[in-house]
C-alpha cells in the first residue's frame, strides 16, 4: 500500500513538472500559425477554421488549452480573443518576434534531445543541417543583441574602435545596431550560410559603412586589419582542438591594440549551469557541433594569444551566456 502511494506521488510529481510545457507548446502553435493575430479581434473557432481551412476540431482543442493557460479568453458571446499578455510572441511576420526561440526549441532542440536513447543504443550522432536550420538559429541569436549591446558599446568607447570585423555575422543585427550609434566605424561581416548572408546584406543595405561577405572564416582573408573582432554564438561550430589555432589566425587580423569579443554559453558556468549543460547535450548530439568552452578554456586561449581577459560577465544568467573581452596584455 505504501509503495503504491509513493508510486502515485512520483507520477503526480512528474505531471506537475511537465505542466509548464503546455504553455510553450500552445505559444509555439499560436506563433507558427499566427493564431494570436487571428484571434486579436473576437472570433469563433469556426470562423477562423473556415477562413484558413484548418481542422475545426484540432483548432478547438488548441483553443481549450489556450483558455486553460490563459493565453486566450472567452467573451460573453462565446467568441475567443487573444489575451493581452506581455509574454505572448508577436506575429511570425515580425522579424524580431520572440516566437523564433519557441520555434527553435520545438523543432530543433526538443526533437534532438528525444533522439538520445536511440543514439546511445546505436552509438551514432545526428548531422546538423546549417542550410535548413541556419536562418532560424540566426534569428534566435539576434535576441542576444539588445542585452549585449551596452557591453559592446563600452568596449568600442574604451578602445577608440574605428573598424570592426564580425565573424559569423548572422543577419547583421549587431553591425546594424552598432552602426546606428557609430556611423563612422567601418564594419565588415562574414557569414558562411549564403541565405543568411543575403538576408544580412538586405538588412544592412541602408548602412554604407557596413559590407557583408559570404565566406568561410577558415578561408577568409581581410583586406585590412580591424580594431575589433566579434565572435558571437559561433564557438560550438568549431572543434575544441581547432579553436586555439583559429583564434591565433584571427589575432593576425587585429590592429596593434586590437580587441576580440566573444559571446557564447560557458560550460560549468557559475550562472545558468542547468541551461549551459542542456546546450552541450544538444550540441553533442551532432557530429558537426561541439561543446561550448569553459572559463578555463577562454583563459588558455587568451594566454596563447598574449592577451588577457578584461571582461567576463553573464549576458543571460539563466542560459549561461557570457560576454568575454580579450585585450592586449
Amino acid at each position: 500500500m505504501i509503495s503504491e502511494y509513493i508510486r502515485l506521488l512520483k507520477a503526480r510529481n512528474w505531471m506537475k513538472k511537465n505542466q509548464p510545457f503546455l504553455y510553450s507548446w500552445h505559444a509555439y502553435v499560436g506563433f507558427e500559425l499566427d493564431l494570436f493575430s487571428q484571434f486579436k479581434d473576437p472570433k469563433t473557432v469556426r470562423e477562423v477554421a473556415a477562413a484558413h481551412d484548418y481542422q475545426e476540431e484540432l483548432l478547438t482543442r488548441w483553443v481549450e488549452v489556450g483558455l486553460a493557460v490563459k493565453h486566450l479568453k472567452k467573451k460573453r458571446d462565446g467568441k475567443i480573443k487573444t489575451a493581452s499578455k506581455f509574454s505572448l510572441p508577436s506575429s511570425p511576420k515580425n522579424p524580431r518576434s520572440t516566437g523564433v526561440i519557441l520555434k527553435e526549441m520545438m523543432e530543433l532542440h526538443i526533437p534532438t534531445l528525444l533522439t538520445y536513447p536511440d543514439m546511445l543504443r546505436k552509438n551514432e550522432r545526428n548531422t546538423f543541417d546549417n542550410d535548413e536550420h541556419g536562418p532560424t538559429v540566426a534569428r534566435t541569436s539576434s535576441l542576444l543583441e539588445q542585452l549585449a549591446l551596452p557591453k559592446m558599446s563600452k568596449v568600442i568607447k574604451n578602445n577608440d574602435i574605428k573598424s570592426i570585423l564580425d565573424v559569423g555575422c548572422g543577419e547583421g543585427g549587431y553591425l546594424k545596431r552598432i552602426s546606428q550609434k557609430h556611423p563612422d566605424i567601418t564594419m565588415t561581416g562574414i557569414e558562411i550560410n549564403e541565405d543568411v548572408a543575403e538576408s544580412a546584406a538586405g538588412n544592412c543595405a541602408d548602412n554604407p559603412n557596413i559590407s557583408i561577405v559570404h565566406a568561410d572564416m577558415q578561408e577568409y582573408e581581410p583586406e585590412k586589419k580591424a580594431d575589433l573582432i566579434m565572435i558571437n554564438n559561433l564557438l560550438h561550430y568549431i572543434e575544441p582542438e581547432e579553436r586555439e589555432g583559429l583564434f591565433e589566425r584571427m589575432s593576425g587580423w587585429l590592429s596593434d591594440k586590437g580587441t576580440i569579443t566573444v559571446i557564447t554559453p560557458i560550460l560549468h558556468s557559475k550562472k545558468g549551469e542547468e541551461f549551459s549543460s542542456v546546450f552541450n547535450s544538444f550540441f553533442s548530439a551532432f557530429e558537426n557541433l561541439y561543446a561550448t568552452p569553459t572559463e578555463e578554456d577562454m583563459m588558455k586561449i587568451a594566454g596563447k594569444l598574449g592577451m588577457e581577459i578584461k571582461t567576463f560577465k553573464p549576458i543571460i544568467t539563466e542560459g549561461g551566456w557570457y560576454f568575454v573581452e580579450l585585450g592586449r596584455a
